[in-house]
Protein backbone atom coordinates (compact mmCIF):
# COMPACT_ATOMS: atom_id res chain seq x y z
CA UNK A 1 0.00 0.00 0.00
CA UNK A 2 1.27 3.48 -0.82
CA UNK A 3 1.84 5.45 2.36
CA UNK A 4 -0.13 8.40 0.97
CA UNK A 5 -3.18 6.44 -0.16
CA UNK A 6 -4.80 5.88 3.25
CA UNK A 7 -4.69 9.54 4.39
CA UNK A 8 -5.66 10.67 0.88
CA UNK A 9 -8.85 8.57 0.94
CA UNK A 10 -9.65 9.67 4.49
CA UNK A 11 -9.26 13.34 3.52
CA UNK A 12 -11.43 12.70 0.46
CA UNK A 13 -14.10 11.18 2.71
CA UNK A 14 -14.06 14.23 4.99
CA UNK A 15 -14.16 16.59 2.00
CA UNK A 16 -17.12 14.73 0.48
CA UNK A 17 -19.01 14.95 3.76
CA UNK A 18 -18.33 18.69 4.22
CA UNK A 19 -19.22 19.67 0.65
CA UNK A 20 -22.43 17.64 0.60
CA UNK A 21 -23.43 18.81 4.08
CA UNK A 22 -23.04 22.48 3.13
CA UNK A 23 -25.18 21.91 0.05
CA UNK A 24 -27.73 19.89 2.00
CA UNK A 25 -28.06 22.53 4.72
CA UNK A 26 -28.28 25.47 2.32
CA UNK A 27 -32.08 25.15 2.40
CA UNK A 28 -32.29 25.22 6.20
CA UNK A 29 -33.17 28.40 8.09
CA UNK A 30 -29.90 28.43 10.03
CA UNK A 31 -27.33 31.13 10.67
CA UNK A 32 -23.73 30.43 9.72
CA UNK A 33 -22.81 30.28 13.41
CA UNK A 34 -25.53 27.68 14.01
CA UNK A 35 -24.21 25.53 11.18
CA UNK A 36 -20.68 25.74 12.61
CA UNK A 37 -21.93 24.77 16.07
CA UNK A 38 -23.87 21.80 14.70
CA UNK A 39 -20.89 20.71 12.59
CA UNK A 40 -18.58 20.86 15.60
CA UNK A 41 -21.11 18.91 17.64
CA UNK A 42 -21.22 16.20 14.99
CA UNK A 43 -17.42 16.05 14.70
CA UNK A 44 -16.72 15.97 18.43
CA UNK A 45 -19.52 13.48 19.07
CA UNK A 46 -18.24 11.21 16.31
CA UNK A 47 -14.65 11.32 17.56
CA UNK A 48 -15.63 10.65 21.17
CA UNK A 49 -18.06 7.89 20.22
CA UNK A 50 -15.58 6.22 17.87
CA UNK A 51 -12.88 6.05 20.57
CA UNK A 52 -15.03 5.52 23.66
CA UNK A 53 -15.21 1.68 23.55
CA UNK A 54 -11.42 1.47 23.29
CA UNK A 55 -11.02 4.04 26.07
CA UNK A 56 -13.31 2.10 28.41
CA UNK A 57 -11.37 -1.09 27.65
CA UNK A 58 -8.04 0.54 28.58
CA UNK A 59 -8.37 2.25 31.96
CA UNK A 60 -4.67 3.08 32.21
CA UNK A 61 -4.69 4.68 28.79
CA UNK A 62 -7.92 6.48 29.65
CA UNK A 63 -6.48 7.97 32.84
CA UNK A 64 -3.27 9.03 31.10
CA UNK A 65 -5.09 10.31 28.02
CA UNK A 66 -2.92 8.20 25.71
CA UNK A 67 -5.83 6.08 24.49
CA UNK A 68 -7.36 9.04 22.65
CA UNK A 69 -4.29 9.28 20.41
CA UNK A 70 -3.80 5.56 19.77
CA UNK A 71 -5.10 3.43 16.93
CA UNK A 72 -8.57 1.97 17.04
CA UNK A 73 -11.90 3.53 16.13
CA UNK A 74 -15.38 2.19 15.49
CA UNK A 75 -17.73 3.72 12.94
CA UNK A 76 -20.90 2.32 14.49
CA UNK A 77 -20.27 4.08 17.82
CA UNK A 78 -18.98 7.15 15.96
CA UNK A 79 -22.28 7.51 14.09
CA UNK A 80 -24.28 7.29 17.29
CA UNK A 81 -21.91 9.75 18.96
CA UNK A 82 -22.30 12.19 16.06
CA UNK A 83 -26.10 12.07 16.39
CA UNK A 84 -26.04 12.92 20.08
CA UNK A 85 -23.26 15.47 19.52
CA UNK A 86 -25.55 17.37 17.14
CA UNK A 87 -28.47 17.13 19.57
CA UNK A 88 -26.27 18.46 22.39
CA UNK A 89 -25.02 21.37 20.24
CA UNK A 90 -28.60 22.24 19.25
CA UNK A 91 -29.67 22.14 22.90
CA UNK A 92 -26.80 24.41 23.98
CA UNK A 93 -27.44 26.89 21.15
CA UNK A 94 -31.24 26.64 21.46
CA UNK A 95 -31.62 25.61 17.82
CA UNK A 96 -35.11 24.32 17.04
CA UNK A 97 -34.67 23.65 13.32
CA UNK A 98 -34.76 19.96 12.37
CA UNK A 99 -31.39 19.06 10.85
CA UNK A 100 -31.27 15.25 10.83
CA UNK A 101 -32.29 14.77 7.19
CA UNK A 102 -29.52 17.10 6.05
CA UNK A 103 -26.88 14.81 7.58
CA UNK A 104 -28.12 11.48 6.21
CA UNK A 105 -26.79 11.46 2.62
CA UNK A 106 -23.50 13.32 3.37
CA UNK A 107 -22.75 10.93 6.23
CA UNK A 108 -23.52 7.84 4.16
CA UNK A 109 -21.31 8.92 1.25
CA UNK A 110 -18.52 10.03 3.56
CA UNK A 111 -18.48 6.66 5.35
CA UNK A 112 -18.68 4.83 2.01
CA UNK A 113 -15.52 6.58 0.80
CA UNK A 114 -13.79 6.30 4.17
CA UNK A 115 -14.28 2.54 4.31
CA UNK A 116 -12.18 2.22 1.15
CA UNK A 117 -9.22 3.49 3.18
CA UNK A 118 -9.67 0.47 5.47
CA UNK A 119 -9.54 -1.75 2.39
CA UNK A 120 -6.22 -0.32 1.15
CA UNK A 121 -4.82 -0.35 4.70
CA UNK A 122 -5.75 -4.02 5.14
CA UNK A 123 -7.61 -3.48 8.41
CA UNK A 124 -11.18 -4.34 9.45
CA UNK A 125 -11.14 -7.51 7.32
CA UNK A 126 -13.49 -10.45 7.71
CA UNK A 127 -13.21 -14.15 8.45
CA UNK A 128 -11.69 -16.69 5.98
CA UNK A 129 -13.85 -17.52 2.98
CA UNK A 130 -13.73 -19.69 -0.14
CA UNK A 131 -15.87 -17.26 -2.14
CA UNK A 132 -14.24 -16.11 -5.39
CA UNK A 133 -14.08 -12.46 -4.28
CA UNK A 134 -12.20 -13.26 -1.09
CA UNK A 135 -9.05 -11.17 -0.57
CA UNK A 136 -5.76 -11.80 1.21
CA UNK A 137 -4.61 -9.39 3.91
CA UNK A 138 -1.50 -9.12 6.05
CA UNK A 139 -2.78 -10.85 9.18
CA UNK A 140 -1.45 -13.17 11.88
CA UNK A 141 -1.78 -16.21 9.61
CA UNK A 142 0.52 -14.54 7.07
CA UNK A 143 -2.29 -13.98 4.59
CA UNK A 144 -2.55 -17.71 4.00
CA UNK A 145 -6.35 -17.61 3.71
CA UNK A 146 -8.58 -15.43 1.60
CA UNK A 147 -10.98 -13.42 3.74
CA UNK A 148 -14.26 -11.59 3.37
CA UNK A 149 -13.50 -8.01 2.22
CA UNK A 150 -15.90 -6.63 4.83
CA UNK A 151 -14.51 -3.13 4.20
CA UNK A 152 -15.77 -3.36 0.62
CA UNK A 153 -19.11 -4.84 1.72
CA UNK A 154 -19.60 -1.91 4.06
CA UNK A 155 -18.60 0.66 1.45
CA UNK A 156 -21.20 -0.78 -0.93
CA UNK A 157 -23.81 -0.73 1.85
CA UNK A 158 -23.26 2.95 2.59
CA UNK A 159 -23.23 3.90 -1.10
CA UNK A 160 -26.55 2.09 -1.51
CA UNK A 161 -27.93 3.82 1.60
CA UNK A 162 -26.87 7.22 0.21
CA UNK A 163 -28.87 6.55 -2.96
CA UNK A 164 -31.90 5.31 -1.03
CA UNK A 165 -31.78 8.21 1.46
CA UNK A 166 -31.54 10.72 -1.40
CA UNK A 167 -34.61 9.23 -3.07
CA UNK A 168 -36.56 9.19 0.20
CA UNK A 169 -35.73 12.84 0.87
CA UNK A 170 -36.71 13.92 -2.63
CA UNK A 171 -40.08 12.21 -2.22
CA UNK A 172 -40.67 13.47 1.31
CA UNK A 173 -40.80 9.99 2.80
CA UNK A 174 -40.08 9.76 6.57
CA UNK A 175 -39.40 13.47 6.69
CA UNK A 176 -37.34 14.32 9.76
CA UNK A 177 -36.52 10.67 10.42
CA UNK A 178 -33.98 9.84 7.70
CA UNK A 179 -30.86 9.95 9.85
CA UNK A 180 -32.55 7.67 12.39
CA UNK A 181 -33.52 5.29 9.58
CA UNK A 182 -29.89 5.33 8.39
CA UNK A 183 -28.49 4.58 11.84
CA UNK A 184 -31.05 1.83 12.49
CA UNK A 185 -30.25 0.27 9.10
CA UNK A 186 -26.54 0.32 9.87
CA UNK A 187 -27.06 -1.19 13.31
CA UNK A 188 -28.99 -4.05 11.70
CA UNK A 189 -26.31 -4.42 9.02
CA UNK A 190 -23.51 -4.57 11.59
CA UNK A 191 -25.38 -7.09 13.72
CA UNK A 192 -25.68 -9.43 10.73
CA UNK A 193 -22.16 -8.94 9.32
CA UNK A 194 -20.49 -9.43 12.70
CA UNK A 195 -20.86 -13.15 12.03
CA UNK A 196 -18.22 -12.85 9.28
CA UNK A 197 -15.86 -10.66 11.32
CA UNK A 198 -13.10 -12.06 13.53
CA UNK A 199 -14.33 -10.24 16.63
CA UNK A 200 -14.27 -12.02 20.02
CA UNK A 201 -17.64 -13.22 21.26
CA UNK A 202 -18.93 -11.97 24.60
CA UNK A 203 -22.23 -13.12 26.10
CA UNK A 204 -24.54 -15.54 24.29
CA UNK A 205 -22.11 -15.78 21.40
CA UNK A 206 -22.53 -12.13 20.35
CA UNK A 207 -19.70 -9.65 19.88
CA UNK A 208 -19.48 -6.29 21.59
CA UNK A 209 -20.69 -4.58 18.41
CA UNK A 210 -23.71 -6.85 18.25
CA UNK A 211 -24.57 -6.05 21.85
CA UNK A 212 -24.19 -2.36 21.09
CA UNK A 213 -26.60 -2.76 18.15
CA UNK A 214 -29.08 -4.61 20.37
CA UNK A 215 -28.98 -1.82 22.97
CA UNK A 216 -28.91 1.15 20.57
CA UNK A 217 -31.65 -0.03 18.20
CA UNK A 218 -34.54 0.36 20.69
CA UNK A 219 -33.19 3.81 21.62
CA UNK A 220 -33.33 5.02 18.03
CA UNK A 221 -36.64 3.27 17.50
CA UNK A 222 -38.02 5.27 20.42
CA UNK A 223 -36.49 8.50 19.06
CA UNK A 224 -38.20 7.82 15.72
CA UNK A 225 -41.53 7.20 17.46
CA UNK A 226 -41.16 10.35 19.56
CA UNK A 227 -40.25 12.43 16.51
CA UNK A 228 -43.24 11.09 14.60
CA UNK A 229 -45.60 11.83 17.49
CA UNK A 230 -44.21 15.35 17.86
CA UNK A 231 -44.56 16.07 14.14
CA UNK A 232 -48.15 14.79 14.24
CA UNK A 233 -49.05 17.08 17.16
CA UNK A 234 -47.42 20.08 15.45
CA UNK A 235 -49.34 19.44 12.24
CA UNK A 236 -52.73 18.98 13.91
CA UNK A 237 -53.48 22.74 14.35
CA UNK A 238 -52.59 23.43 10.72
CA UNK A 239 -54.85 20.60 9.57
CA UNK A 240 -57.69 21.89 11.73
CA UNK A 241 -57.36 25.39 10.26
CA UNK A 242 -57.28 23.99 6.73
CA UNK A 243 -60.42 21.92 7.34
CA UNK A 244 -62.24 24.88 8.91
CA UNK A 245 -61.34 27.14 6.00
CA UNK A 246 -62.54 24.54 3.53
CA UNK A 247 -65.85 24.18 5.38
CA UNK A 248 -66.39 27.96 5.42
CA UNK A 249 -65.73 28.24 1.70
CA UNK A 250 -68.04 25.33 0.99
CA UNK A 251 -70.87 26.82 3.07
CA UNK A 252 -70.36 30.27 1.54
Amino acid sequence: MSTWLYPFIMLAAVAVGIVLLRRSQSRLALRSSDKVAIGLGAFCGAMIGAKLPFALADWEGLLSGAVWFSNGKTIVCGMVGAYFGVEFAKWICEIRTKTGDSFAVPAALSVAVGRLSCLVAGCCYGTPTTLPWGMRFQVADGGQFARHPTQLYESIFHFAMAILLSLLRQRGVWKGQLVKFYILSYLAYRWVTEFIRPEPAMWFGMTGYQWFAVIASPVFGWLWWRGTRRAYRENEPAKAVAVGTHDQLASG
